[in-house]
């Protein structure tokens, strides 16, 4: 109980290393939720002894637990008498301020070859594989169970990491944890399709390779800029290291006594979510996903000469004055995309107004002091009836509300967006193809799961007010709905594209669309449908994967409601 007490505190802080926190270590608070089948035997004494152990590591290590919950009675009993009890259990959750999010290391190590691999331990502790998922696999429990020897060591070298990461010496960085220090390894390399490196394990001065290479005990892998500087700061703050690896280019993880490719080595890994997607996705399109996932990279086509900065877009992401342009963010309970939204339409130069469907309704708001508005995504009334459906009964049952929807689109000097759940209002509405006898629909997703992930779209040449701007442009972007498949019934010359996933095959067309679309424009343009998620993807931290060659204050999706501003200011 002590040991897993210590490991997940532990954990949970080499998680959090790599994100720049105001204060360091001072600066993190953690949770804890205790999950304990207590009243059984020896079972209090156990959480007793663990809760302790939680209590003096946190003093120890100067860090808080103002909150958290527990879970006590963790003991199944089946009709026939069979009981099961869940092992006790304590999950830890940090939080702290991030002082830089443009600082954050992640764990894809940069193609830059004879960059060197350190290794940084924190436990102090010979390595052990107890409780490790290696002897899981092997259906073992074990005895040796490694632990946090010295806590103030792990608070310096904590520290001392947070440095590197201020510095920005650090290019990407992987904690010890499910699998060790092998799989962190491979981790690193699997994002990229060439990246490999050549490993001395033998520098880990651990005699059992097998202890070497898969003891969980709490530790580090650091991709160092410069590894002078970063192993000069690291022997200045007397933080012991060994330099493991080399970063190479060849796609193959270089053992001195084993040669593993990557790409048949991120096949396993994938393999048990694979396994997991048949009882979800079916056979077929969990085979798909399993068959393709390497084969859909993730890359961008920016405008020739594109520069994303604030001054060049004429944007002050701190004005003060109000905008000329007005548009309303339009609600229905279950939505939860409107203060993102909300945000990309003020940072554009919008005067932005909230209005719910109960205001519509009502008559409170009639939407003739807008010149734009925006169905934003989420789950109206839970999608108990069908995407949207709910939502566009509000507007066709609800003489007021319906009044003033007439009326905004009849007016020639308005645009209107919807993104995901307001994609899907807006089709089921057929506002973006009024003139239409056979109007598109969205169905589910042919995966009939909901599909959330990050995706390559490209715009193709269109007329869209705010995307055309963008023609020709490759692009990353989230998405994340059940029901996002355009099922478009006049064919592809029927309709004015506006966006299209970059990958007809799933899993990049998440949800089997026709002709691969992610969105629609109006004929003319001013009104757009798109289900992927713009809004959430407008500052390079928003993306996934960004080029790491870019300095860019936000991302070309910014320029799409830019576009609308300008629209609007030159047709008032």
């Amino acid at each position: 109980p002590e040991a897993g007490s210590r490991l997940a505190i532990a954990e949970a802080l080499t998680n959090l290393v790599f994100a720049p926190i105001q204060d360091g270590l001072k600066g993190v608070s953690l949770s804890a939720n205790w999950m304990w089948p207590a009243k059984n035997k020896g079972e209090n004494d156990r959480l007793y002894r663990a809760v302790q152990a939680v209590s003096e590591f946190a003093i120890e290590l100067g860090v808080n637990i103002p909150t958290g919950k527990d879970s006590l009675s963790m003991t199944q009993k089946y009709p026939d008498g069979k009981v099961v009890y869940s092992p006790g259990t304590v999950i830890i959750s940090t939080v702290g301020e991030c002082a830089d999010i443009k600082k954050t290391v992640k764990a894809a190590l940069l193609p830059k070859a004879g960059t060197k691999v350190l290794y940084l331990d924190f436990s102090k502790d010979a390595a052990k594989l107890a409780g490790s998922s290696f002897y899981q696999i092997l259906n073992k429990i074990g005895s040796e169970t490694p632990t946090v020897t010295d806590s103030a060591y792990f608070a310096k070298a904590f520290e001392t990491v947070q440095e590197l990461v201020s510095k920005g010496l650090i290019l990407a960085g992987h904690d010890i944890s499910s699998g060790g220090i092998i799989t962190a390894l491979l981790e690193m390399c699997f994002p990229s399709q060439n990246v490999g490196l050549t490993v001395k394990e033998s520098r880990l001065g651990e005699s059992d390779l097998v202890k070497a290479l898969f003891a969980e005990n709490p530790g580090i892998l650091i991709q160092a800029s410069d590894d002078h500087e970063v192993e000069n700061l690291l022997t200045e703050a007397e933080i012991d290291f060994v330099e493991l690896a080399e970063v190479t280019l060849d796609g193959t993880l270089a053992l001195e006594n084993l040669l593993l490719n990557v790409s048949e080595m991120r096949d396993i890994w994938f393999r048990s979510s694979y396994l997991l997607d048949r009882k979800q996705s079916g056979e077929k399109l969990a085979k798909d996903r399993f068959d393709t996932y390497k084969n859909q990279a993730l890359s961008y086509d920016f405008a020739p000469g594109w520069d994303g900065k604030f001054e060049k877009l004429g944007v002050d992401p701190f004005h003060t004055t109000k905008g000329k342009a007005k548009a309303a963010i339009i609600r229905e309970k279950g939505v939860n995309g409107d203060r993102e939204m909300a945000y990309a339409l003020w940072l554009a130069g919008f005067e932005v107004k909230d209005v719910h469907m109960t205001d519509l309704i009502a008559g409170r708001e009639d939407l003739s002091d807008v010149q734009m508005i925006v169905f934003v995504g989420g789950f109206s009334n839970s999608d108990v009836l069908g995407s949207a459906k709910g939502w566009a009964g509000a507007f066709l049952y609800n003489p007021k509300a319906k009044q003033a929807l007439d009326n905004f689109y009849a007016r020639p000097d308005t645009l209107s967006l919807g993104v995901c759940n307001g994609c899907q209002l807006m089709i089921e509405l057929g506002l973006v193809t009024p003139d239409h006898d056979q109007k598109p629909k969205m169905h589910h997703n042919a995966s009939h799961k909901f599909e959330s992930c990050f995706v390559n779209v490209t715009v193709p040449e269109n007329t869209s007010i705010m995307l055309g701007s963008l023609s020709g442009q490759r692009l990353g972007v989230w998405v994340a709905h059940g029901e996002g498949k355009f099922a478009l019934p006049k064919g592809e010359n029927g309709y004015n594209f506006a966006m299209k996933y970059s990958y007809a095959a799933y899993p990049g067309n998440p949800n089997g669309s026709d002709f691969a679309t992610a969105g629609i424009a109006s004929e003319d343009g001013r009104h757009l449908a798109i289900m992927p998620h713009i809004e959430r993807s407008l500052k390079p931290w928003n993306w996934a994967h960004y080029p790491s060659d870019r300095n860019d204050d936000f991302t070309p999706w910014l320029e799409a409601f830019v576009n609308a501003k300008n629209w609007v200011e030159g047709h008032s």
